[in-house]
């Protein structure tokens, strides 16, 4: 059996994305996929004493948007000190900041990256390697894609070599679990509920955040926290 998600990628995503990614053997970074505005794709939320606070990577988009994630360029490099300012800020009393900081800080301060989807997977193969999660990460780009929403999921599973896919339950508006019956692929609905709260700060708890959060008042513990993730 060989588990298999597909998923675009996000900036500095909250903890979910990074279960979905715990609980596959391989996680496919869907970036040939149209690139959205005021998604997840180049920005999430932080907590701050004000409430939470965007941090957004700023991009290059073309026309009206006909760009694929894969295609999009970060628009200069201020962002990014000024993220990492923001995270000091908001964070330098968390329990766990210092510990996250020394690999943290020099994604911000010594790496630059022209394209979106570098970055993404950069900040999301650290976070991975920090919680111990030794799935395997491919892009879409390293296979061949086909037509049609579900076919292309269903053949990238195929090449992947995968058993069953593990899909986000957004997309039961559109999948047509047919035809991952007609390849003998099991197919399988992640749930994001349950989640525990773990001490956090800045007022009420508040799940949908970067998961930056967890791990600067958390730091190793942040397993507890997650469902696919272990110590």
């Amino acid at each position: 059996m060989k588990k298999v998600a597909i998923v675009q990628s996000n900036y500095i995503p909250w903890k979910g994305y990074f279960d979905m990614i715990a609980a596959v053997d391989e996680f496919i970074l869907y970036d040939d996929m149209q690139y959205t505005r005021r998604d997840w794709r180049n920005r999430n939320q932080i907590k701050t004493p004000q409430g939470r606070q965007w941090l957004t990577v700023p991009v290059r988009v073309k026309g009206k948007y006909h760009q694929s994630i894969r295609e999009t360029e970060i628009d200069g490099q201020v962002w990014a000190p000024a993220h990492w300012k923001s995270l000091l800020q908001n964070y330098r009393h968390a329990p766990h900041f210092d510990e996250i900081a020394t690999w943290l800080e020099p994604l911000y301060l010594a790496e630059t990256h022209t394209h979106l989807p570098q970055l993404n997977r950069r900040f999301i193969e650290c976070i991975c390697s920090y919680l111990g999660i030794a799935t395997t990460i491919k892009s879409s780009w390293d296979y061949t894609l086909l037509e049609g929403k579900t076919e292309r999921l269903v053949n990238l599973c195929v090449q992947a070599g995968g058993t069953e896919y593990l899909s986000g339950p957004a997309a039961k508006d559109y999948i047509d679990d047919s035809v991952f019956t007609s390849q003998g692929i099991q197919l399988t609905w992640f749930n994001y509920a349950g989640y525990s709260e773990y001490p956090q700060l800045w007022g009420k708890f508040v799940h949908e955040v970067t998961i930056l959060d967890l791990l600067f008042n958390c730091g190793k513990d942040a397993s507890r926290h997650m469902k696919h993730v272990h110590p």
